[in-house]
């Protein structure tokens, strides 16, 4: 759905996604919130009540969404799916970004966690939700493609957890090196996972 196409709700949870993206949940207040989505000041309010902190929520829920649909995506354009294959698509998408447009953004799930998820408990469980949305569709892609069932849900939180600290260190050394070593280097092992039986 295109941006223009969302209503004001949905606008302000993209448009808040993108900003803790980019700023971090403390730097991201609801005014450019409002601004960034052209949306109305006083609707803030009005679809969320419960302020700044059920707004990084849902935003927070977006985010691990969009994550856990990018698989599908991600799966469609390989030409024989392998593990491998899906962590470097997985990969690729912030590689392009970086290359593309610079390092200024990252993911809004991690920095939420980074911001908030000792504070407040609330956002702690939208992260785990979040990341468990994600890992979800990884692991059961990883399962369909021959992983072994009882290793598909630990390999889809190695490949998360190795993704999320290379986008970390891509941002530090403005460089893709994190990235592309850790898709170099951890795709021999997750194809190795998958089962030759049957």
């Amino acid at each position: 759905m295109a941006v223009s196409e969302r209503g004001p709700r949905e606008r302000m949870v993209f448009s808040a996604a993108q900003l803790i993206r980019r700023e971090g949940v403390a730097a991201t207040g609801m005014r450019e919130v409002a601004a960034h989505a052209s949306a109305p000041r006083g609707s803030l309010q009005h679809y969320f009540p419960g302020g700044k902190e059920q707004l990084v929520n849902e935003a927070v829920g977006w985010a691990g969404r969009y994550a856990g649909n990018r698989v599908a995506r991600f799966l469609a354009v390989l030409p024989e799916p392998t593990p491998s294959g899906l962590f470097a698509e997985m990969v690729r998408q912030w590689t392009d970004e970086y290359e593309a447009v610079g390092f200024a953004g990252g993911c809004p799930v991690a920095a939420a966690t980074v911001d908030c998820a000792q504070s407040t408990e609330s956002t702690r469980e939208a992260v785990a939700a979040a990341f468990a949305t994600w890992t979800g569709p990884v692991g059961r892609a990883l399962a369909e493609m021959g992983v072994p069932e009882e290793r598909s849900a630990g390999l889809a939180t190695l490949m998360i957890s190795a993704l999320e600290g290379a986008i970390l260190m891509a941002r530090a050394e403005r460089n893709v090196r994190p990235l592309t070593t850790v898709s170099r280097e951890l795709g021999p092992m997750l194809d190795a996972a998958v089962s030759k039986a049957g």
